[in-house]
Order: C-alpha cells, then structure tokens, then sequence
C-alpha cells in the first residue's frame, strides 16, 4: 500500500480508502456481518482512512462502522464524517445543527474524536452561511478536541472554488467526487490552486457512481442519457478488448500524483481483495489511452446538483 500526506494536516493516508456510503445500502441490500468483515479486512490489508456521513442509509453507516471499529486500536484507521445533510432533501448547516450531528455521530461511531469532518454537499446550502456560520462551528470544533481536520465536500466545483477562494486557510481537506475519472477530469483545473493553498484532496467515486461498471448505474443516477449510453458504450469496449472497465478506471484514477486518496465503496470481502489486486496489476496503456478517446464525445461532461446558483 502507498500513503500520502494529506495536505496540511499530519495524516498519511492510504492511496486507496474504504468509502462507506454502500454501508448505508446505497447500491442495493446489504448484510451487515460481510460489511463488517470487509471493514476488517481492509484494515488488515493497508487500508487506513474511511469515509461516512449520517446521510448513508440514515445513520446506518456509522452504526455499522462503529460496530466494526469498536475493538481497533485508534492508531489503526483514520475516520472521517460529515455534517450538514440528514437526508435526501434534508439539508441543515446552522451552527446548533452541526453541533449535535458530531455528538451523535461520536456517539454512533462510539470515539471520542473524528480524525476529518467536512460539511456535506455544499451546493446545497447558502454558500454565505456555509463561509460564515458553518466552517466557523467546524473550526471551534477543532479547537475544542473533537475534531483534528476540517473541510467541505460538493459536486460542483465552482461551489468548492468560492468556498477555498473565501477561507483558504481555515480548510484543511476537501473532498470532491465524479470530476477525476475516465470521463470527467474536470477536477485537475482546480488541482493548482488546492495545492497552492496545500488543502488535502479526496477524490471519490472513480467509477462515477456506478456509470463505469459492467452493470451500469442504478435507476437513480442523475446523469442524461448521452453520458449514461457512452460508458455503457465504453464498458463494451473494454469487454471485447478483454478487459473490465472498472479496473481500467480505478487504475486510470489511482494514477493521479496529486490526489492524496481514493475513495471506493467495498462493502464485502470480496471488493476489497479486487481493488487491492487492481492496485497492483500493471495498466494496459494502450486500451487506457484507446478508451479515454472513445469516450472523448462526453468528456467532462456532467449534471446539476444543489441550488443553480452553487453550480
């Protein structure tokens, strides 16, 4: 396993992490004691940093995770959680809101602290209040002990930029999904600027949320139909070259020098010794560079999400 700083902060974080949103059932049923297995195994094997909220499967995920973390030592993982969305429109970034939402989250988790907190999907609230309440509450948070990192996380990235723009030196990490992978890298644009600021970047969600799978994304992906037939396209490119298109888009992910971790949702055993094998194996470049110019029609292509103005 390869670590990295995370920005500004002490952590050394594993290139690849365990993202605990399927946790929650996310992406279909789940069965609690593979999970668990899964978070155990993971650990065992390297990885070191885990991502939930209290949005995954409402407040299921960090039940979970609290089950399976109850008896590792501290020194062995990193944990990270969110504040600010509860539910699917259910968005709440005051500062009495974000104080109670870590206690509880502790309390789920059963810690006494949280390595990383971030606010959750940004685009969803007032940026002003994000700026001026919010982040504020995180950074008393942090002085207080229960917190050691602080950050935010969204989909789009001009919400993100107004927020680093406004308050650099009070962000530690941020965390973006969907923008560095085959058919978005949108996220390198802003890369200079995190860098420049050394603000931690956690880059999620390499297959875009299910678009870069065999299967295809569930019913619920907020993609259109042109980006949606492209990589299903794209993932029979790949099968009549003899090779799976997810593998070739977490290699093609975990390849970038400037994004600290990886996060991919692996809730069962099995996922886990297929990412860490994915890791390892070599990268077939010429079906890699082959497939990022079929897939040239939809690049950096993407969808709203959260209030117009935060898009």
């Amino acid at each position: 396993m390869q670590y990295r700083r995370l920005g500004k902060t002490d952590l050394n974080v594993s290139i690849l992490s365990y993202g605990a949103s399927p946790l929650g059932g996310f992406y279909g049923d789940v069965d609690e004691k593979k999970q668990i297995d899964s978070i155990h195994y993971a650990i065992k094997n390297g990885i070191n940093f885990i991502d939930t909220s209290p949005y995954y499967g409402n407040t299921k995920s960090e039940e979970i995770l609290g089950k399976a973390l109850v008896d590792i030592p501290r020194d062995k993982f990193i944990i990270g959680t969110k504040v600010g969305r509860y539910g699917r429109d259910d968005f709440n970034f005051s500062k009495e809101r974000i104080k109670e939402s870590v206690k509880e989250s502790l309390d789920r988790l059963q810690l006494d602290h949280l390595d990383i907190l971030q606010l959750h999907d940004i685009e969803f609230g007032n940026i002003n209040q994000i700026i001026k309440e919010s982040i504020p509450t995180l950074m008393k948070l942090k002085s207080d002990g229960l917190v050691r990192h602080i950050g935010v996380t969204g989909l789009p990235l001009a919400a993100i930029e107004r927020v680093v723009d406004t308050v650099p030196d009070e962000l530690d990490v941020i965390l973006s999904y969907c923008h560095y992978s085959l058919n978005d890298s949108s996220l390198d644009n802003l890369v200079p600027k995190l860098k420049g600021h050394n603000i931690g970047i956690i880059n999620a969600s390499a297959l875009s949320m299910g678009l870069l799978t065999e299967t295809g994304p569930r019913d619920w992906h907020p993609a259109s139909n042109e980006i949606k037939l492209k990589c299903k396209e794209a993932a029979e490119f790949c099968r009549q070259r003899g090779s799976n298109i997810s593998k070739l888009a977490l290699q093609y992910t975990l390849g970038h020098p400037d994004l600290a971790t990886h996060l991919v949702g692996m809730p069962c055993i099995e996922n886990v010794k297929d990412n860490l094998k994915t890791l390892q194996d070599p990268i077939d470049k010429e079906l890699l560079n082959d497939l990022i110019e079929f897939m040239k029609p939809i690049h950096n292509m993407t969808w709203p999400s959260g209030r117009e103005e935060n898009n």
